[in-house]
């Protein structure tokens, strides 16, 4: 009898596993390895046809085959464990995540392998490189092929820097502007210090003749005497910078005592209780705020005397103190260019400086109201604009460096109805430009060494610290169009032939001095030159009349070589001694012009060191005979 198909079931025996897959007994990894093997030996499993390859018609895929051995190992457990038969139970959406899995982690060990073969060529190819240039450079004295690892680590670390430090440099400093780019930095000499200081070009031309007393500015100050540098401050010239500079940079015997918190320092001669320089930061403003050039020739002598009244002297007394003044009184100066100047003052009154306190004093008084009215009506003249401060008939920025440096009792002082207004610029304008010329010193703005330069050799003191040129301020930051320019050019007209004047000026000076110098050192040199040949002459000689007194027995007849010698070194000694005792007389000569002395008081110093070098020469040739 059947039975049921239920009950058949139910009697029958369980499922045994197969032989080939045993039991897991061992770690999931190995396992897993192990089913991977089973599935792949069987002719019809998943494993054997992707084995085998696709399908006849379709293309292999990216993940098909590895390409690399180290990415197949790597994913041998996921391939084993997606082929297995316990694979097969899990869920679709599971089976598909395993699957994309394996696909990205056959991907990171392709780019990784790619990275490390990549890096690994360019490292070879590298020292290959390397290697021919060193094998070119030394020659057999280096060979890169037969380094060690150590060696081409180092040849690799020293590459990596130096390509590291282009890269810097590059974003640094980018372009062909930079300076350390620049080729000429390696073959150009040192730079001179006193080049041309405002970009312009650095060959001067000379406009006006200058005769060599204009030219030759060497002022025999004596600091323990009676001398006085007197400082003409004109405003937004950088007067403020240079006269921190003579109380605070300078090289003295006794420097200035200068507190801290005080604007104004105590510079006392040595060993005197009296002041060598009359400045606002040494005297403060003792004849008015900027005094101009009037007032300065009339109220310093006063003040020196003892801060008498000026005005109770005659009239003709005022000659006299303008002569003692060119004697004992050295006026120096500080110009600026006109444009730059006039910017430079009207921002100063836009923050709402008035100079309210000048006295303006003229031939013993200040200006009336009428003669000197006022571009404005309140206490001050802050935020006015550009135009309206150009507008104002009355204002003195306008020509203002040439009415500080003339002469105001020519032209009536500051009463416009003397004389007309063509002839009275005139007047001005020649007066600026005469006490200009016969100042001990002035220096411009722009030229910040050269000043420095020409005082140091003008006065023989020297400063600690060198300038610095400042080619941003205030008034180079305003921005104006040519119209504006010209207008303010306009205006300013007789500071800008002033200016031009004195330019021209001052680079000749500095063009003679620096050739007056080179002359002095050329002419040491020689001197030098000179003295050691007389020296070497005189050792020589010396030698040879030793030699003859060791060996007087020996016959002159027989020895003719020793007589020319002597022939020759006894003409040497005449010839020296006849062109020492003419240059000797010469310099005798020279001395007892004395109105050459006058004019010429460096060439006077540069004689008498000929002479005393001279002098020198022949006591040596003297004392040896």
């Amino acid at each position: 009898m059947a039975l049921p198909a239920c009950a058949a079931r139910a009697l029958r025996p369980p499922l045994q596993p197969e032989r080939r897959a045993p039991a897991r007994t061992t770690c999931p990894r190995r396992h897993s390895r192990v089913e991977a093997e089973l599935a792949a030996s069987r002719p019809g499993s998943v494993a054997a046809s992707v084995r085998a390859g696709p399908p006849r018609g379709v293309s292999r895929g990216f993940n098909s085959q590895p390409l690399l051995d180290e990415p197949l190992k790597a994913s041998s457990s996921l391939a084993g464990a997606a082929h297995a038969p316990l694979f097969a139970l899990l869920p679709r959406g599971r089976r598909r995540r395993m699957h994309d899995l394996r696909r990205r982690w056959d991907l990171g060990s392709l780019c990784r392998a790619l990275l490390t073969r990549g890096l690994a060529a360019l490292g070879h190819s590298l020292k290959h490189v390397l290697g021919a240039i060193f094998s070119k450079i030394f020659g057999p004295l280096a060979s890169v092929g037969n380094m060690d690892e150590k060696s081409n680590k180092l040849l690799l670390a020293l590459v990596m820097v130096f390509l590291f430090a282009v890269i810097v440099l590059q974003y640094v400093c980018p372009g062909t502007e930079c300076q350390l780019l620049r080729l000429q930095a390696f073959s150009s000499p040192m730079p001179d210090p006193y080049r041309s200081e405002d970009e312009s070009s650095a060959r001067f031309v000379p406009r006006y003749n200058f005769s060599r007393g204009d030219l030759l500015r060497k002022v025999d100050f004596d600091i323990k005497g009676d001398d006085l540098i007197v400082f003409l401050h004109i405003q937004k010239t950088g007067g403020t910078t240079f006269g921190r500079h003579l109380v605070r940079n300078i090289q003295l015997e006794q420097p200035c005592e200068c507190r801290v918190g005080q604007k104004k320092c105590t510079c006392h001669r040595p060993g005197k209780r009296e002041t060598w320089l009359f400045s606002r930061f040494s005297t403060g403003w003792s004849c008015g705020l900027h005094a101009d050039w009037t007032e300065l020739t009339s109220c310093v002598p006063a003040v020196v005397d003892g801060k008498r009244d000026a005005r109770l002297r005659p009239s003709r007394w005022r000659i006299f103190q303008i002569l003692d003044a060119s004697r004992n009184f050295h006026y120096i100066t500080i110009l600026r260019d006109p444009v730059s100047r006039y910017l430079s003052e009207w921002r100063h009154v836009q923050r709402g400086a008035t100079w309210k306190a000048s006295l303006h004093v003229c031939d013993g008084r200040p200006p009336t109201s009428e003669e000197l009215p006022s571009c404005y009506t309140g206490d001050d003249w802050s935020g006015c604009p550009l135009k309206e401060f150009m507008d104002c008939p009355y204002n003195l920025a306008n020509n203002r460096q040439v009415r500080m440096l003339s002469d105001l009792t020519l032209v009536g002082c500051y009463n416009l109805s003397v004389m007309p207004e063509k002839q009275r610029n005139k007047v001005l304008l020649e007066s600026a430009k005469s006490n200009l010329k016969h100042m001990a010193f002035f220096g411009l703005t722009e030229f910040q060494r050269k000043t420095q330069y020409l005082f140091e050799k003008t006065f023989n003191m020297n400063f600690i610290s060198p300038f610095t040129q400042y080619n941003t301020t205030r008034a180079s930051s305003v921005e104006i169009n040519e119209e504006i320019q010209k207008r303010i050019e306009g205006l300013n007209f007789l500071d800008m032939e002033l200016y031009t004047y004195a330019k021209d000026l001052f680079l000749q000076r500095y063009q003679f001095m620096r050739q007056k110098e080179h002359q002095e050192a050329r002419r040491k040199r020689q001197e030098q030159r000179k003295f050691l040949k007389g020296r070497f002459l005189h050792t020589h000689f010396q030698s040879q009349s030793q030699g003859q007194s060791q060996n007087p027995s020996q016959n002159p007849s027989q020895n003719p070589n020793l007589n020319a010698n002597q022939n020759v070194t006894q003409n040497l000694v005449q010839n020296l001694t006849q062109s020492l005792s003419q240059n000797s007389s010469q310099n005798s000569s020279q001395k007892e012009n004395g109105e050459s002395q006058k004019q010429n008081p460096g060439q006077e110093q540069s004689d008498s060191n000929t002479s005393n070098g001279t002098n020198d020469y022949i006591g040596s040739v003297e004392k040896w005979r």
